[in-house]
């Protein structure tokens, strides 16, 4: 007995220090971001790391609200990882999405899935309400068209209207590929009718 309490103290002593070595995370980059004293305190509770405070950091410096950063800090945490998906909520915000969808798509852990996606749609030249209707459907693990297959039948003539009509058939993806390939073939064959031209026979 008297050999165990000696190591037992030292054990003791080494994991005491070994708290003490632990360095604090510093929170003064979010402070002066503009965030809300109160909403700093929120999210001290979350013992958030420093890579953690620089994501927060970064979405504030891009206009988000405390409320919105406190609820992705939450949904990270719900699905047990750290808030690592800055970029992909500033990405879907210019795409467009309210605070509410982003933090419908955060609690799917979707953000940084479905961002790239969300921007895409957008350079293809999809109005908001189409893009937000897409991106609803792949959240709920619908089956979709790809923003490729999307692009593929805009360049075919498609309306946006149409477009989503087909979207909301939920095509399997070999559905999806056989469908716009008839499209682009009854394209293609329109682009290379001979068109014989009459003139006067000497």
């Amino acid at each position: 007995m008297r050999g165990t309490f000696p190591i037992f103290l030292c054990a003791l002593l080494l994991v005491a220090a070994g708290c003490k070595q632990k360095p604090k995370t510093d929170y003064a980059s979010l402070d002066q971001s503009g965030m809300w004293s109160s909403s700093l305190e929120e999210v001290k509770k979350f013992n958030v790391t420093d890579p953690e405070i620089v994501q927060l950091t970064k979405l504030k410096q891009a206009g988000a609200s405390d409320d919105l950063c406190i609820a992705l800090l939450k949904a990270a945490r719900d699905h047990h990882h750290e808030f690592t998906s800055a970029d992909g909520t500033m990405d879907l915000s210019r795409a467009g999405y309210s605070d509410a969808e982003i933090v419908e798509i955060a609690q799917a852990d979707q953000v940084e899935i479905l961002s790239g996606e969300a921007v895409t749609l957008k350079l293809i030249g999809l109005s908001n309400p189409t893009v937000q209707a897409i991106m609803h459907r792949r959240l709920k693990g619908l089956p979709t068209l790809t923003s490729e297959q999307i692009g593929r039948l805009k360049n075919t003539g498609m309306s946006e209207k149409q477009i989503l009509e087909v979207v909301n058939r939920g095509y399997s993806n070999q559905q999806a590929e056989t469908f716009i390939a008839q499209r682009e073939a009854v394209r293609d064959h329109s682009n290379t009718g001979f068109v014989h031209v009459k003139g006067r026979r000497h």
